[in-house]
């Protein structure tokens, strides 16, 4: 028996894969491992991809409406692939989170104060790896899967009003 994957079956999948994701994240951190502001901004889109599904598939939204979830989807990519240069130090994190040279001209009062501001996360540390392949690198690559599956999913609702 062979199954076709059609609109809303490839919508769902997408959907689900990005709650799973989130779900995912959400358990890493009930663990111990808190996330940092990057990690946070990866969630968002996803969140957003998930209730776009949803909306698709509750009101029979039309076909163009997948569109919405590949940008959403291609989003938590491009942060991911960013978090991961940037934990690889290969680009230069928001100074929110992330370590820099410490400033010799500044008083020992000024460099507790900003000892005590400086993030307890730091998005150029790498909390958890396995094989050198880190979490964020997981949502570069695993978002940009969900955003070719949502890609599938607008061209298959073409190709059927066709």
């Amino acid at each position: 028996m062979q199954t076709r994957l059609d609109f809303r079956m490839l919508t769902g999948l997408a959907a689900a894969g990005s709650a799973f994701i989130l779900a995912g994240a959400l358990m890493f951190q009930a663990i111990g491992y808190a996330p940092c502001h990057l990690c946070l901004l990866q969630r968002w889109p996803h969140l957003a991809a998930a209730l776009i599904g949803l909306a698709i598939l509750a009101f029979r939204l039309p076909g163009w409406t997948a569109l919405l979830g590949m940008v959403a989807a291609l989003t938590t990519s491009g942060i991911g692939f960013y978090h991961s240069g940037v934990e690889r130090k290969i680009f230069a994190g928001p100074v929110d989170c992330t370590s820099g040279a410490v400033n010799t001209t500044i008083s020992a009062a000024d460099l507790m104060k900003q000892i005590n501001g400086a993030p307890l996360v730091r998005c150029d540390e790498i909390p958890w790896d396995i094989f050198g392949i880190t979490m964020a690198n997981l949502n570069a690559v695993g978002s940009l899967v969900l955003a070719g599956i949502w890609l599938w999913a607008f061209l298959k609702s073409r190709r059927s009003a066709a």
